[in-house]
């Protein structure tokens, strides 16, 4: 099983639009160096069943290109922030694939949050045609486990200040992304967790993310063998990160793909 980083970006991307030529704001990060061009967050799990699509940003439909995906059969939403649903209407794409409604999950909240943005795609649907998404809705609460393409994935709750989002784990893998602040139930849904994908934005303290100290303190209660930094802002250059980053943590990049087994999971 494997986890296919298809964004590591902040909800800007790097770099942003602009710059001195409207080449792109590269910020802090080496535009030379191509592990610091960063689509916006989200992942793939390829699962013995089948993959599962976590979260529809923007660059959704480059992602998959470029990640050469072939059909995806299931969505999971961690929260209803532009950066992680904006491409939502791509996934009418993806319903011709599987000629088919796609199985979603995300909270009450969530849901209701994408049925105000894109009432479209909740209307009944007519068969055969997608001119629209089509997704079939499976209300979870943090804590809920999703049974899906042989795969089990257990949820938690996070903190992201201004909303809650749903972390996730799969056997000894975790993700985390949009997370200011972690409660003891989420350090028990984390603990034993051996690779951990987890949102930074920035070198220093942020209201809504977690920072490098930050993120350091959690995995050192938690005892993660390997951590690794999605999520992140324009500050975050790549080279900086490799000579700086505490022991036991690293930079992701987009297209870095992770297996969710503990003693395997190096990139390939």
């Amino acid at each position: 099983m494997r986890v296919v980083v298809l964004g590591c970006g902040g909800s800007a991307g790097v770099p942003s639009p602009g710059g001195l030529h409207g080449d792109g704001d590269w910020g802090a990060c080496d535009p030379e160096e191509p592990r610091n061009r960063r689509s916006r967050a989200s992942i793939l799990i390829e699962a013995p069943g089948g993959r599962i699509l976590v979260d529809t940003g923007p660059d959704v439909r480059t992602q998959l290109l470029a990640n050469r995906v072939p059909r995806v059969d299931a969505l999971v939403f961690t929260h209803a922030h532009a950066d992680h649903v904006a491409g939502l209407d791509d996934v009418r794409l993806l319903n011709r694939i599987t000629g088919s409604p796609l199985p979603a999950y995300a909270t009450q909240t969530t849901r209701d949050e994408l049925a105000r943005r894109f009432d479209y795609a909740f209307r009944p649907w007519t068969p055969p045609h997608f001119f629209r998404p089509v997704m079939d809705f499976q209300i979870i609460e943090p804590g809920a486990t999703i049974e899906r393409c042989g795969t089990t994935i257990r949820t938690f709750d996070q903190d992201h200040y201004v909303m809650r989002t749903l972390g996730l784990r799969i056997g000894s893998f975790a993700y985390s992304t949009d997370v200011v602040r972690l409660d003891d139930a989420a350090f028990a849904a984390l603990a034993g967790t051996q690779t951990w994908l987890v949102g930074c934005f920035q070198r220093q303290e942020h209201l809504t993310h977690a920072h490098i100290d930050l993120i350091d303190a959690w995995r050192r209660r938690l005892n993660v063998r390997r951590t690794i930094l999605t999520h992140m802002g324009y500050d975050m250059d790549w080279s900086w990160m490799a000579a700086n980053l505490p022991r036991g943590m690293e930079a992701a990049h987009d297209g870095m793909v992770l297996s969710t087994d503990a003693q395997a999971s190096d990139p390939l």
